[in-house]
């Protein structure tokens, strides 16, 4: 199997942008509108219509199997309204996402957004990951070190505030994929820089905490490659020695994976040399972040799977790449795929 461990819904159908933008001009006559829920009118044809002639098409031509889909990850906007404008608005998006899971068993599992408004805690976030993982089969999580949209003023990630939620995935055998959302600070470009600061901010975060310690069996995915720890591996290597930690391998890579959303052969190339091979995780964010075709090779830039499959490793590592690895960080997924075996309905 070929499985993408990190796809995002960006093809929504209207009426969820037009939600959206009802609950944002609310809270700007009031920033502390309340509202309902309410009801989003999306029927399974719209939602069809939305994936078949992108991330479906895409699918097939590409050569893959399954997508692990969450909500658009720079929509998730944390920093946007209060608590309850942002629980009713993830809601809605888990929401959708396990509709596109229910529609198309064999090409989406769900991965589901956390409610994370910041200086509220963490309670909703854990209601919300334990509903979308006991009630609607979801496998995974996407978890937010930085809720404000740029300005990082959250606890890093080894603080006890994040135990709560750690917890709650240790129990219920999931990973979390440490993904931002929009930034609202001028000095970030949101794809180009904030996403890749976060990413390598998580990584020394995570390096410097005992988070890995008090929980032996927690799994992270650091997206779009890791940031720049990889390219910068004896840099963080040399901070471990003169830290007194102990090795990375030791220290984290029990517990941390990186995936291969890196758009041009070199960098995937260093990627699969510099990390170990049991912490790469295939996956493309398509459609996403970077959606045009590159001109030196005459195909998309996200077709990441073409990096692997050019790449000079053996065809085990490969394999391990496109789908043991992601089986074994991803328990659930691991289980649902061997029950569909079982069925005789497992993708080909």
């Amino acid at each position: 199997m070929i499985i993408d461990c990190h796809g995002h819904y960006t093809t929504t159908p209207a009426p969820l942008g037009a939600y959206r933008e009802a609950q944002k001009a609310a809270l700007k006559n009031d920033p502390r509108h309340i509202g309902e829920k309410g009801i989003l009118r999306v029927s399974d044809d719209q939602i069809r219509e939305s994936l078949e002639p992108n991330q479906l098409r895409l699918q097939r031509e590409r050569g893959t199997d399954l997508t692990l889909f969450s909500p658009r990850a720079s929509w998730m906007e944390h920093h946007v309204g209060n608590e309850h404008t942002s629980r009713f608005w993830t809601e809605h998006t888990n929401e959708l996402i396990h509709r596109v899971v229910q529609l198309y068993p064999q090409s989406f599992a769900g991965v589901c957004a956390l409610p994370q408004s910041p200086g509220t805690g963490i309670a909703a976030s854990i209601a919300e990951l334990d509903r979308c993982v006991t009630q609607m089969g979801f496998v995974g999580c996407n978890l937010n070190l930085d809720p404000s949209g740029g300005h990082f003023d959250s606890p890093p990630l080894g603080d006890r505030y994040w135990y709560p939620i750690y917890e709650k995935m240790v129990e219920l055998d999931v990973p979390a994929m440490i993904h931002v959302s929009a930034c609202c600070h001028a000095a970030f470009h949101t794809t180009g820089s904030y996403y890749l600061n976060a990413d390598t901010t998580a990584f020394m975060q995570l390096m410097q905490s005992q988070v890995t310690k008090d929980f032996p069996t927690i799994k992270f995915i650091i997206p779009h490659g890791g940031g720049a720890a990889p390219y910068h591996w004896g840099r963080f290597r040399g901070l471990a020695d003169m830290l007194k930690l102990a090795p990375l391998n030791e220290l984290l890579m029990h517990n941390v994976f990186f995936d291969t959303c890196v758009y041009h052969q070199p960098g995937v190339d260093l990627l699969l040399k510099v990390i170990p091979n049991k912490n790469i995780l295939f996956a493309s964010e398509m459609i996403g972040a970077v959606r045009g075709i590159d001109p030196e090779t005459g195909y998309y830039f996200d077709h990441t799977k073409r990096y692997i499959d050019q790449s000079a490793l053996h065809r085990e590592a490969k394999e391990n790449i496109f789908e043991h690895n992601i089986r074994r960080v991803f328990p659930r997924l691991d289980r649902r795929l061997a029950d569909q075996s079982r069925l005789g309905s497992t993708p080909s």
